[in-house]
């Protein structure tokens, strides 16, 4: 039998190591061929169905100690709108206000009134309770599979640090009152079990929830391309009865066969064919084709495309799941998952550090207590090996460049979504861009004009009664160079060949030379103006032609000296649109492209995206259309222009809020500088726990020192992240 397919959503996902055990598990089921996503939270799942059945892969997701839900009928495939992020920014909230007051109380003397120790107790224990509950039910979990995570150290060392300050409170001598903090570089002799530290249980706990709910808020941001995509459709439609008669319905009681109408300034409902009338579309949401395409009875028209000219009576062929909408759609969830996730560094140590370290912590106790040293002693240094070892400053490493980046960033107009997409900024070698609203402004204007003022003036005039985006850029030129236009009177739109209409008593046609007329020179100039990919319009008046107009999608003032700058930083351009071959060839040539692959469709952008990557490139794609959606999410690297189409930013992975090329260069500037920085947080991170790891395990280490070592370890963290406030953009 056929197998079939199932996008199970995934919780209890804590790092990337879970969803690798969660993959490892279904894989080993008869029948199944599984990949779990951790950034998107999904498995995709392919499966046998007479091996085994949907519940049973939820079963086994649950056996393996997190929790799977069979997407409903109605909504499979479609992204999940819950949002994690809300309550973990709740416990974040609450547990850092607690903390706040314990960490002052503990680390200035003065402030340390009599029992002072029991108010910090009481502020810290919710913090060490419910604020670390998630790194205690996910280190609970991994012991019950007898494996360990940065979960399992940070729950480790924040209930070592707690229970510490318990056992001094309530069995030592730091519960007397009048008790103060003392500081020593060295652990007592006595066990030192007048000291507590629950200062460092409670900051561990908001720095490492503060780093993952910078990590939930961007995976929630995962599905938002999908939804953005689905609210493109039109959301009603008017439909034609036997009898001729229109009846407006949601678009959901629309059906295949059906015969509906598209007004002027409509979205066509559904993908269909053209039964009745002609008119201009504007594909550009779905092709990146800049000008309308005329269409006619029998040619094909795309749900989502806006009928810029007269009515027309379209029967439905695809509906739902099978129009070119919902094909780019799965294309964009195809590439997203097909993205592996970054397995952060942490992550790929802990397997072998997080182990080390707990045996280093039995180990230190049975030394010392073999080595004849008192119990308390023992454990003061088995609880500095686990405090000096806690991830506080690998928990901020990431989040806290990505904070200062993607703040530089904002300011500068360019939005990082995160961690997850930089690793491949440093590599990328090759940068595909789309034409249309990318290099060129993605709007008709006026660049030539082969006739005289008067007769732009009257053109514009006729021009200006249409809806046609051509008309609209001849009669804006018209106004803009003459002044306000002449009224027209006897206005007719012929069908696939122009307008004509009367203006000062003079009969003005403007279009194509079928209706107007030529003349040889004429016909010179526009062979002329086509070979430059322009569009050729012809005016004649009183049955002469007279003119030519040539109207183009105009290039950004800043796209050649952008593209010279993407040059520089080692990148190979290429232009990827669905235009024709001049038009491309010639856009090409003003900005300074040598490679140009013209005339592809929504589908061959991302195959081409995938093709350059089969080649061993990397390869960053800028774009801003719903086309360029799935090649956005399939390249290493995707940025969208700021001013293109909500899928196209939520497809991709930087966004150019100014919708200047130039900012593409200073956004992979920006990723590889937070890249690096977030690298070098990494390495003195883990740097800084092998130096200090013998330290405390030779017992020349007081756990207060450990945790004020650990304290300082974050703040150089945040220091060095916190350069990148001087980043710069280059030079325009």
């Amino acid at each position: 039998m056929t197998a079939e397919h199932l996008e199970l959503p995934i919780e209890g996902m804590t790092c990337a190591s879970c969803a690798n055990r969660i993959e490892r598990k279904l894989n080993k089921l008869d029948g199944v061929a599984a990949s779990v996503n951790y950034a998107t939270e999904r498995a995709t799942v392919d499966y046998d169905p007479d091996a085994v059945d949907p519940d049973a892969l939820v079963a086994t997701v649950r056996e393996a100690g997190y929790d799977a839900r069979l997407p409903a009928p109605d909504t499979a495939g479609e992204p999940d709108d819950s949002d994690t992020a809300s309550p973990l920014r709740q416990r974040l909230l609450v547990s850092a206000a607690l903390t706040l007051p314990v960490l002052v109380l503990s680390m200035i003397p003065p402030l340390q009134f009599d029992s002072w120790q029991w108010a910090a107790l009481a502020l810290a224990s919710p913090v060490v309770v419910w604020g670390a509950w998630p790194f205690h039910h996910a280190a609970w979990l991994n012991a019950r599979h007898a494996t360990a995570t940065m979960d399992t150290l940070v729950s480790l060392g924040v209930l070592a640090a707690y229970l510490w300050s318990l056992y001094a409170l309530f069995l030592g001598d730091a519960g007397m009152t009048g008790m103060t903090m003392t500081f020593s570089w060295l652990p007592d002799e006595a066990g030192a079990t007048d000291e507590i530290y629950l200062e460092v249980a409670s900051a561990v706990t908001v720095f490492i929830l503060a780093g993952r709910y910078f990590e939930e808020r961007a995976k929630r941001r995962a599905g938002a391309a999908l939804r953005a995509l689905l609210d493109l459709g039109a959301k009603d439609v008017a439909i034609l009865d036997d009898t001729g008669a229109e009846r407006r319905v949601p678009i959901e009681e629309l059906r295949a066969g059906d015969r509906f109408v598209v007004r002027p300034g409509e979205k066509v409902a559904t993908d269909g064919v053209v039964v009745e009338g002609r008119s201009a579309v504007d594909q550009s949401l779905l092709t990146g084709e800049s000008a309308p395409v005329e269409k006619a009875p029998g040619d094909d028209v795309a749900g989502a495309t806006v009928n810029a000219g007269g009515r027309l009576v379209v029967r439905a062929t695809k509906v739902g799941a099978d129009t070119a909408l919902a094909q780019i759609a799965r294309l964009v969830t195809d590439a997203q998952s097909g993205k592996a996730p970054v397995q952060r560094l942490a992550d790929r140590v802990s397997g072998v550090f997080v182990p080390i370290v707990l045996a280093l912590a039995v180990a230190t106790l049975g030394f010392w207590l073999g080595a004849g040293e008192t119990t308390a002693f023992a454990l003061t240094a088995a609880v500095s090996v686990l405090i000096i070892a806690c991830p506080c400053a690998l928990g901020l490493a990431t989040p806290t460049a990505l904070l200062v980046g993607t703040g530089r960033g904002a300011q500068l107009g360019l939005l990082i979504k995160g961690p997850e997409i930089l690793e491949s900024t440093r590599k990328v070698d090759t940068i595909v861009l789309d034409k249309t609203g990318t290099v060129t402004t993605g709007r008709m204007a006026v660049v030539d004009v082969a006739a005289e003022d008067d007769v732009l003036r009257l053109a514009g005039a006729v021009e200006a009664a249409s809806e046609h985006p051509v008309a609209r850029a001849i009669a804006a030129a018209a106004e803009e160079r003459t002044g306000t236009l002449p009224a027209v009177d006897a206005f007719v739109n012929r069908a696939g060949l122009g307008v004509e209409g009367d203006v000062e008593g003079h009969c003005v046609q403007v279009g194509r030379a079928a209706l107007t007329g030529s003349t040889p020179q004429l016909d010179a100039a526009r062979a002329d103006a086509e070979a430059a990919g322009r569009t050729a319009v012809l005016v004649a008046v009183d049955g002469a032609p007279v003119g030519l107009i040539a109207v183009a999608d105009t290039v950004k003032p800043t796209s050649a000296a952008a593209i010279a700058q993407l040059r520089a930083l080692g990148l190979r351009p290429i232009l990827l649109t669905g235009d024709n071959q001049e038009t491309a060839r010639a856009v090409a040539a003003e900005v300074g492209i040598d490679e140009v692959i013209a005339e592809v469709l929504p589908a061959d952008k991302a195959a081409v995206v995938a093709r350059l990557q089969s080649e061993g490139r990397v390869v960053a794609m800028v774009g801003d259309g719903v086309n360029d959606a799935p090649a956005l999410a399939r390249a290493d690297l995707g940025l969208a222009i700021g001013t293109g189409t909500d899928v196209a930013i939520e497809a991709s992975d930087l966004t150019l809020v100014s919708g200047d090329l130039h900012a593409a260069g200073d956004a992979i500037r920006l990723s590889r500088a937070t890249l690096r920085t977030i690298r070098q947080n990494l390495a003195w991170a883990f740097g800084y726990n092998v130096a200090a790891l013998p330290l405390a395990a030779l017992g020349l280490l007081n756990p207060l020192v450990a945790g004020a070592a650990m304290g300082l370890s974050s703040v150089s963290v945040v220091a060095n992240a916190l350069r990148l406030r001087r980043f710069r953009p280059q030079v325009r």
